[in-house]
Order: structure tokens, then sequence, then C-alpha cells
């Protein structure tokens, strides 16, 4: 806690010093320097409290006094590998069994899922990432991602569903006429990265045929010889509300073959857990190679993968969020009304994106005025970042415990900064229309 006395200029001068600019702070102009948080909110050197809007890792509130207790309990007694038996790695993925389908019912348990860029062969898989170094391998092949406002097939198709599943199926029948085989079909639930996006329902089901047995015959992907991986790391456990994983939102007979998870599963302990059928598992355990992670499955790991699932559970977070997510996505839309800024208003549960534009024909993304206006928001204790391709898109992904009250004082703060944007921008116009 020393380190927290020191000035804010001399931790910024040393963090330049001795830490690589590759790892990048958040407001780089005027870094905020957080030294506590608890639930909802955080607080730098000063005491200043904000609104955490982006914190999605902190899934049931930072700092949770019982994940906290769960970790530093375990943690006093045995902390040790997966190659021992212990009650706790059984017990977690016990739990974590019930709330998928019963087809998922194999478990691996990893160190870490909070970021997984790093890796050469996942940037390789990653567009975001690729495109800015050395581009798409011949082996990786991209669809179209199933954007409903900026994609080719938008909210006036009449079956974008089905559009975008046959963008698939044209994929995988160009790579095979390459002479290429289809391993694996990854996508996020809910994309993220990609401008926290809403696939349309039924998307997954066309691309993976829930009609027939999803472990024997995929219309496109298991057809072509792979497997469905559903990347849950910042939309599962319980933040779409309606469906503890948001893959569940493509409907109740589409069931993946993996399901990855990270991120919220340990509220900012470093855990992360892959599910999967019996059928990839036996798959793996043919190889004859061993699966062991260091510190994956540790009983300290488990006994807190288990405490977020009771804190859940307990607090009804699921319900919350739904609750306050639909609040907050009633919100946004009458700002989308208010201020043509706003080009688009989507989510599900605490999992929203504001699409800012500069015009409402070309959608063009507004991208230096969602910076401008993050910027503000800061200015007046709300933390919020942008992303999509064009860093446009407000994300909303906060702690779980985000309130109903927090929701209209962030978008009572939102609604002032854009009318005063907009009054700057009548000012200029009148200036340059004075003779």
């Amino acid at each position: 806690m020393a380190a927290d006395q020191r000035p804010k200029a001399d931790t910024l001068a040393l963090r330049q010093r001795l830490i690589s600019s590759s790892c990048r702070l958040f407001f780089p102009e005027d870094p905020v320097k957080i030294v506590r948080a608890q639930g909802q909110y955080m607080y730098d050197e000063q005491g200043a409290e904000y609104i955490d809007c982006i914190s999605n890792v902190a899934h049931v509130g930072h700092c949770h006094p019982l994940v906290v207790r769960a970790a530093h309990e375990q943690n006093q007694v045995l902390n040790t590998n997966s190659r021992y038996l212990h009650d706790n790695i059984v017990d977690y993925a016990q739990r974590l069994s019930e709330t998928l389908p019963e087809q998922l019912c194999v478990f691996y348990f990893l160190n870490s899922g909070a970021y997984h860029g790093h890796l050469s062969s996942l940037i390789d898989i990653s567009p975001y990432k690729f495109r800015n170094l050395d581009g798409q391998k011949e082996w990786v092949h991209v669809a179209p991602l199933p954007d409903t406002y900026r994609g080719p097939y938008r909210e006036d198709h009449p079956n974008p569903a089905m559009a975008y599943a046959n963008e698939v199926k044209r994929v995988v029948s160009s790579a095979q006429e390459k002479g290429r085989k289809i391993a694996a079909f990854f996508a996020e639930s809910l994309p993220s990265v990609g401008g926290q996006i809403i696939p349309p329902a039924g998307y997954f089901s066309q691309v993976a045929d829930p009609r027939v047995s999803h472990l024997l015959c995929h219309r496109h992907i298991r057809k072509a010889g792979g497997v469905f991986v559903a990347d849950e790391i910042q939309v599962g456990f319980g933040r779409v509300g309606k469906h503890f994983w948001a893959f569940q939102l493509q409907g109740k007979d589409f069931v993946p073959d993996i399901v990855t998870m990270g991120k919220s599963i340990g509220n900012g302990h470093p855990v992360a857990c892959v599910a999967a059928t019996q059928p990839v598992a036996r798959a793996f355990e043919a190889t004859g190679v061993e699966y062991f992670n260091t510190f994956g499955g540790s009983p300290v790991s488990c006994a807190v993968g288990l405490a977020v699932l009771n804190v859940l559970e307990k607090e009804q977070l699921q319900d919350h969020a739904t609750s306050v997510g639909s609040f907050l996505m009633e919100l946004l839309g009458q700002q989308k009304i208010k201020h043509p800024i706003v080009g688009d208003v989507r989510g599900v549960g605490l999992f929203i994106g504001v699409d800012l534009i500069k015009d409402e024909a070309t959608r063009t993304p507004a991208t230096e005025e969602a910076a401008y206006l993050v910027s503000r928001l800061k200015e007046n204790y709300v933390l919020l970042s942008t992303d999509g391709p064009g860093r446009n898109i407000l994300k909303f992904k906060p702690p779980m415990c985000f309130s109903l009250d927090n929701a209209r004082q962030v978008v009572a703060k939102l609604d002032a900064i854009l009318t005063d944007m907009e009054e700057k921008v009548r000012s200029c116009e009148t200036l340059r229309l004075q003779p």
C-alpha cells in the first residue's frame, strides 16, 4: 500500500521508464491512478469515485468480499496443481456442468483467459490483430461479421441469419476448392471487439444445423469436418441476462462442440476454462498428449470460481442484468432519438454498444467524436471505452452489480456532453455563416 502514496506524476514517470510502451494505458494524455475499487466503483489517489462501465472482468463487483474470502481461506490451507486429487476441481467442474447443455461435460482448466491475443497461433486467427501485422495466413478463412447495422445484410433484410450463414457456406466452399480442410469455426457468441455485435437469432443454428445431432452433422461446419467453438470469455456467466451463456441466445437446440471461458470466471483472479463434448475430448485423448497447466485447476482458483457462481446465484445477478440492462437500453434509445450522432443502440443484458456516426445515410464512424466523448465522461467520473473497427462504439460491460441509479447517472452525463458537443458545432456553423 505504500506505493499508493506516491504522487501520480512520479508513478507515471516510473511507468514510462520501467514498463514497455506496448503496455498501454487508458486515457494516455491524462491517465487515471486507481488505488482502490469496490463493487461498480473505482477510486483514484485523491479519493474521487468513478462509475466503472467497462470492467467486465470484475464480474460480480470489484473486490467482492465472498470471492476475496474464498481465495484467502483456501490459500491458507493448500494451493497446488491439479495432479493431486482435490474436491475443489471436481466440485467446480460439476457446478459448471449444471449451467451448460449436458453434451458439454468435459472440462480443462487454465490459468488465464483474460487476454489471449499474444500467442502467434491466436493472432493468426484474430482479424483485428493480423490485419495490422503480417496479414491473413492462407489457412485462415474469415466469414463476414454478422452485423445487421454495418454489414452487407442489414436490419431491412428479410432473413439476415440465413444470409450470413450462407456466407459461411461460401467461405467453406472456397477453402475446399483450394484443397483446404476445415478444422474449426471460431466465433464470439456476441462479438465484442468487432463492435458489440448482436448476431441475428438463428445464425449459429444455420451455421451449425440443430435439426440433426450437433455431434454428427453441422450444416456447414460439421459437414466440412470442423467443430464449432463458442468464445464466451467476454459475455458468459449471466451477463446477457436471459441466459447464463450468450450462445444460448441462438436457441435451445444449438450446442457448440467447445466453449471457452475466461475473464469474468474468476472476478479478476487468473482462471479460465474450456468445456468440450465427449467426442472432442476423446479425440484429444487419442493423441496421447497430456494436458497439464501449472496453475490451472488449482484449489485456490477453483475456490474462487465456486465463489463467483455462489455470488451470481445468491445476489440474483443474472436477473439483475436483465432488468438493469433493459432500463439502460431504454435510456440510451432515448439518446438515439435526441442526438443524431447516435446511430444505433444494440445489446442484451449488460452487454451494450452505442454506435456513433457522422452521417445517418453513410453511417460513417464518428471516431474522433467517440474518443472526445469518452475523455469528457472520464472528467465526469465515468469510465467508458470504445471498440469496433472504427473505434466509434461506446461499449458498456460493467460489473454485474451496476445499478438502475448508475444507469441514470451515466446516461444523464452522456446526454449533457452530447448536448454540449452539438451546441459547439452549431456555434461554429453560425460563425461560418456570418458575412
